[in-house]
């Protein structure tokens, strides 16, 4: 292989920190904004759902990179479909006093 041992962890952390670095623009422009109107609920579904599958077979593969990522992949994920159900209702709610 042309990755092992110390540079293959190393390649691992920078993968997922890119990965889950990816997040936090959406999650600060949504707190910013209070409006995640074009984020589909449905798309988080599906990466969390991704992201579960992929921490069981880190369980497998006995690989904590794979693990943890994933298990910050959902985190992040929850809260964007939090913030998403939480500033929709608020809009609905402003509209209907409107």
């Amino acid at each position: 292989m042309f990755f092992e041992g110390t540079s293959l962890a190393i390649l691992a952390i920078i993968a997922g920190i890119l990965i889950l670095a990816g997040w936090v623009p959406q999650i600060v422009k949504g707190y910013r904004t209070k409006k995640l109107d074009d984020v589909s609920k449905y798309l988080m579904i599906l990466l969390a759902s991704g992201a579960f599958l992929w921490i069981l077979y880190g369980i497998e593969k006995d690989d904590p990179f794979i693990i943890g990522v994933n298990v910050a992949a959902i985190a992040l994920t929850m809260i964007v479909l939090r913030m998403k159900f939480k500033y929709s209702k608020e809009t609905q709610r402003k509209q209907k006093l409107s």
